[in-house]
């Protein structure tokens, strides 16, 4: 029996190796073994309840946020759709309704 791992397209048990690479006979994917390997993001961001969050998430601001520069602020309450998760200080990406591009601290937000 062979040690690779399935094919990650067609998931076939029939996957072999050639110069390096693994290669599907029945649907033709090719691919680095180092890609069958679970991708660890090393990101890791938690909101202020320590609920983990992910890209994609939806979160409701918990604190009322003064916008630098302005004198708007996000209102507690406020629902932030389709978050990118960022490296930094500020490590929430998102677009607010009505305010435009902003970043957020995790600390301010909680899981919707």
């Amino acid at each position: 029996m062979s040690d690779l791992p399935p094919c990650p397209n067609c998931g076939s048990a029939f996957a072999y190796e050639d110069r390096g690479l693994l290669i599907c006979p029945e649907c033709g994917h090719e691919w680095s073994p180092d890609e069958s390997l679970p991708a660890e993001t090393g990101l890791v961001v938690k909101d202020a309840h320590g609920t983990l969050l992910q890209d994609g998430d939806t979160v409701t601001v918990i604190k009322d946020l003064k916008i630098k520069g302005s004198s708007s602020v996000v209102k507690v309450g406020t629902r932030v759709r389709n978050i990118r998760l960022v490296e930094g200080d500020h490590d929430i990406d998102c677009k607010i309704e009505g305010i435009g591009a902003m970043k957020l601290k995790s600390e301010f937000v909680k899981k919707a």
